[in-house]
């Protein structure tokens, strides 16, 4: 079993359950879908005053907030995943943290490509469903050769955004063909979005056998919190893939 629960996800890897056996109440599935719910609800309250804020008569003011979001989530997204029993309180607060800056990143985009934000949510909510549908039905299985796959896969993506990051910053050089609006851009992003969404059938996976193993209820949220992270990189893909179709 154990060789089985890998995930690409740093949250929601083959450690994160490892070991983790309820002594008092176990992990549900239905407990699971409730704390993600609830971290999405807090995702939405600060990204809808972020939003508000960028809208307002300084909209230069969400600048400080959207940065520290993705800052301060990121901090304590990696306290999360070294400290998973932490998590009842480290993923609300990670949930707020993204959506400060979730808010800010929308409203940005928002002022170029009309409408966009709106799109962006409803094709990310419109995977979320697909993907446990085909979940769920067996459409798609949580194969060995399937995660090696998606792993390789997003692994490779990480490596280039980090490059891509690094050469921007030292050499000011940028990939114009894939961050453009043209075919390859277009191509590429679709990619990612693709890879992202089959990340979700990991976390899926992952989560399941977290509750078949009878994992301590806590993990409910170290779950869900994981589930997060998978979410809110889909939907920031959905929002760069949109733009690039919308450039003229």
């Amino acid at each position: 079993m154990a060789g089985f629960m890998r995930t690409s996800n740093p949250a929601l890897n083959e450690k994160a359950f490892k070991g983790q056996v309820a002594i008092g109440e176990a992990m549900t599935l239905q407990g699971t879908v409730n704390k993600t719910g609830l971290l999405l609800l807090c995702v939405v309250a600060t990204a809808a005053w972020t939003w508000g804020l960028a809208h307002s008569n300084t909209p230069e003011a969400v600048y400080p907030w959207m940065i520290g979001g993705f800052v301060g989530g990121f901090v304590v997204a990696l306290v999360t995943i070294f400290k998973a029993n932490w998590s009842p309180i480290t993923a609300p607060i990670y949930a707020l943290l993204e959506g400060f800056a979730l808010g800010g990143i929308s409203a940005v985009f928002e002022k170029t490509y009309h409408g966009i934000a709106l799109q962006a949510v409803g094709l990310t909510l419109g995977v979320l469903f697909v993907m446990l549908l085909a979940y769920k039905t067996g459409l798609i299985r949580a194969t060995q050769g399937f995660k090696i796959g998606v792993i390789a896969a997003t692994g490779g993506i990480a490596v280039f955004y980090l490059v891509q990051m690094a050469l921007s910053f030292f050499f000011h050089f940028q990939f114009s063909a894939i961050n453009g609006g043209g075919f390859w851009g277009i191509a590429f992003s679709l990619f990612v979005v693709v890879i992202a969404a089959l990340n979700l059938v990991l976390d899926f996976d992952m989560i399941e056998t977290g509750v078949q193993g009878g994992a301590p209820k806590y993990m409910e949220w170290y779950g869900a919190f994981g589930l997060m992270v998978t979410l809110i990189w889909l939907y920031l893909e959905m929002l760069r893939l949109l733009a690039k179709a919308n450039r003229k």
